[in-house]
């Protein structure tokens, strides 16, 4: 795990990035209240003013981490809703298409949950980049339900669970 923050931290990237990367660290691992821009710049090895001249505030660093990390989402999640699997068999391409993410980079979970705790207007922009997507996913089980292929039931409730079930 060092060696995977001590990747991401590389000088070798753009600084706006490293510092979106250790602040996605931070923010998902001790929470945005926790977090602070001495730290940051402490373990990025720079000084905090190099962190303001990227973004002046730290509301400004985390709706940029929310914007990134809901694209990253986004892609993730995009790839299982567009097969053409009918009934649980996508849903399931789904689930298992966000738990690969969560093995793969658990501090993308960590923040949705940091960033659905902290609400407005942090999730704002977090529902704006995955709304589409869950109104895709609202209309496909619809559409099975009334295939017979699911169970009729609130298929936003489902979601809700399923939402639940991997960010819990």
């Amino acid at each position: 795990m060092a060696a995977v923050i001590s990747n991401l931290l590389s000088k070798e990237r753009p600084t706006s990035q490293r510092i979106l990367d250790a602040a996605l660290q931070s923010f998902a691992g001790k929470g945005f209240e926790a977090t602070s821009l001495d730290h940051l710049a402490v373990g990025l090895g720079v000084r905090k003013q190099t962190i303001l001249y990227w973004f002046p505030t730290k509301d400004a660093i985390l709706a940029a981490v929310v914007e990134r990390t809901a694209a990253e989402l986004a892609v993730a999640l995009e790839a299982p809703l567009t097969r053409s699997r009918d009934g649980w068999g996508r849903v399931d391409g789904v689930v298992r298409s966000v738990f690969r993410l969560a093995l793969r980079r658990p501090e993308v979970l960590g923040l949705v949950r940091e960033v659905s705790r902290l609400g407005p207007p942090a999730t704002t922009s977090l529902v704006e980049v995955l709304d589409p997507l869950v109104q895709r996913a609202t209309a496909f089980l619809e559409r099975e339900m009334v295939a017979g292929r699911i169970r009729q039931q609130d298929a936003r409730m489902i979601l809700m669970t399923a939402y639940s079930s991997v960010i819990g």
